[in-house]
């Protein structure tokens, strides 16, 4: 196909801006499914893995492709948290312009920042679609005008200043060139498709010369093998050619190419031939990591290497060492563990992995990144255990330093004393404050990443679970002190057995408790939180003797109160140093890493 008539964009924004919504307006609207395809089709198209229907957000960016006007579009989809911009700084790669999705109540949020800063440093051409121009409290004005200081603040060029900007209601498959006087009136989105065609530039490549192909994404399928997936920048492919790979080293690898691929709609074509500017998928080169170069047999010439921001947080990942291991997990040992980390080393290109004795250390951008790996490890089947997050530090200058993050807080102003008490405890320092329209307090933090650990719990419970929170890396600072805990204590299970009513009962005036009754424990397992700071060991498996003695009050039913069942990410936040969470398929349990009361005391003694 002519590259001329070839755009290749991604669409980035913040979450919740509507960006996966937008690509599958577009998708329909393009005539790339039948009818009853459509009307078929699950709600959002492009999230099409378990966590991302389940959790409602992109975690890793997709190629998709649609025909309009005899021009192709290629559109990359990319995730809108900060935890999976990895995603986003290799996807781009591949993109000649980007669709700024900006939401019209909420304006430019700290993802919006990171994502568009990275597009213009790439040169990327914009293009800005202010999305959901129907909510009560859009600030349609407002938000043009933080847009235009957010490019003021970003753009390398002036070239980038002069931007289009059009007006959407996603959700209903609706764009115009300008504000619309009526939101009813009939829409579609042709006018975001010719803006595509005539604002994004064409690929500027080289069809003439030798093939260069730089991976910028891996997948896998049962029955062909690993696809390596980019974008040509230079030459043709063919099915069946030999090839060389560059790798990140240098070396040169002769390969051939097996099977050749073109996406259409959410489905990938096998094809014959491809040319320079478009985005192909191949078979074959079992060997392909993301960031290597797929070039001429003869004269293999490497493209520049994607470089990615360096991770944050770390946690210990290893082998299930409870008294209950093996009994509900497929794949228990660390081998299997480390084989299925190496595995997903190949495609997620921020995480690193280390060896740590039976265990790894794995490295990531935040909790959210790492909490969707071991999620995806849960689900297929493995048992382990993780340790709490610990931050990565680096050495400049030969100064320790560590990571730290522009944290913006939504809450109503009822809560700004409980935020503002926190952040102090966490010594966040406030750089800003204002009132929305919607009567939110929206406040500014810069604070360490280490500060972040376990912080987004105590806030949703200091809040009533209406806060709203996003981050957004900072650069580093001078490692500073310890930040003290501000966590009660955990009340520990005595003795292994099933927990009972009976013992539950009194236990509930301890603390809040984690475990219903039925509840097969360990001595040493974590069965709640303490009313007070240090931690309690209970006995939650006692039985209530039986006598010949009958009383009112004794013979009724026991009453408990509602057990807290954690989540992961809750999970994860709750632990402390000294503590460890079991991971199985089938429970999460809480527990102390010396499940020995006698070897806690001494190993507590040993760390003052």
């Amino acid at each position: 196909m002519d590259s001329n008539k070839i755009r290749n964009v991604a669409i980035i924004a913040h979450v919740d801006h509507g960006k996966t919504t937008l690509v599958d307006g577009l998708l329909k609207q393009s005539n790339t499914f039948r009818d009853n395809q459509a009307e078929m089709s699950q709600t959002l198209l492009m999230d099409s893995g378990d966590q991302e229907s389940e959790r409602g957000i992109t975690i890793t960016a997709k190629q998709t492709s649609i025909y309009y006007n005899d021009y192709k579009i290629n559109i990359i989809d990319t995730p809108g948290h900060a935890d999976f911009s990895g995603e986003v700084e290799r996807t781009l790669n591949m993109a000649d312009g980007v669709i700024l999705v900006v939401d019209a109540q909420e304006g430019p949020m700290p993802q919006t920042k990171f994502v568009l800063s990275k597009a213009l440093e790439l040169g990327l051409k914009p293009i800005v679609v202010m999305n959901k121009i129907d909510k009560p409290a859009r600030r349609i004005d407002e938000v043009n005008d933080e847009v235009s200081d957010l490019f003021l603040e970003l753009a390398t060029n002036d070239d980038q200043l002069l931007y289009p900007t059009y007006y959407a209601i996603g959700r209903d498959g609706k764009a115009w060139k300008s504000v619309p006087a009526n939101l009813d009136e009939d829409a579609n989105f042709e006018p975001i498709f010719n803006a595509i065609i005539e604002d994004i530039p064409a690929p500027k490549v080289n069809i003439e010369g030798s093939l260069q192909l730089l991976v910028t994404s891996l997948t896998y399928d049962n029955f062909l093998g690993k696809y390596a997936i980019g974008r040509i920048t230079r030459g043709s492919v063919k099915t069946n050619e030999q090839v060389s790979l560059v790798k990140r080293d240098g070396t040169v690898k002769k390969s051939k190419i097996d099977k050749l691929f073109a996406y259409r709609g959410l489905t990938r074509e096998e094809i014959k031939e491809a040319f320079a500017g478009d985005i192909v998928a191949i078979t074959g080169i079992t060997d392909a990591e993301i960031g290597e170069t797929i070039a001429d047999a003869e004269n293999p010439e490497a493209l520049p290497t994607i470089e990615i921001e360096k991770p944050t947080l770390s946690m210990y990942l290893g082998p299930n060492t409870s008294p209950m291991k093996g009994r509900e997990g497929e794949f228990t040992t660390s081998r299997q563990i480390g084989d299925r980390l190496r595995k997903e080393l190949e495609t997620n290109v921020s995480l690193q992995v280390k060896e740590d004795g039976i265990g790894f250390i794995v490295s990531g951008r935040g909790e959210l990144h790492l909490s969707v790996l071991i999620e995806t490890l849960r689900r297929e089947g493995f048992e382990f255990e993780v340790g709490r997050p610990q931050v990565v530090t680096i050495t400049e200058d030969g100064e320790e330093k560590e990571p730290v993050e522009e944290l913006i807080i939504e809450v109503a102003p009822e809560f700004v004393g409980a935020v503002s008490q926190e952040m102090g405890i966490r010594r966040g320092e406030m750089k800003g404050q204002e009132n929305l329209p919607t009567g939110a307090s929206r406040m500014t933090y810069i604070i360490t990443t280490r500060a972040m650990i376990g912080l987004r719990n105590l806030m949703l419970t200091a809040t009533k679970g209406t806060i709203i929170m996003n981050s957004l890396p900072h650069g580093y600072q001078t490692l500073g002190a310890k930040i003290p805990s501000t966590r009660n204590g955990a009340l520990i299970a005595f003795e292994k057995g099933i927990s009972t009513p009976y013992a539950l009962q009194s236990a509930e005036s301890r603390g809040e408790l984690f475990i219903p009754a039925g509840k097969e424990v360990y001595a040493g397992m974590i069965v709640g939180l303490n009313n007070r700071q240090e931690d309690l060991e209970i006995n939650v498996v006692k039985e209530k003797h039986l006598t010949n003695m009958r009383s009112k009050s004794s013979d009724g039913a026991v009453q408990l109160t509602p057990f807290t069942d954690l989540s992961l990410e809750q999970c994860i936040d709750f632990i402390e140093d000294d503590e460890l969470l079991e991971i199985t398929p089938e429970n999460l349990r809480l527990r102390k890493r010396y499940l020995d009361s006698n070897e806690r005391k001494r190993m507590a003694k040993s760390n003052k």
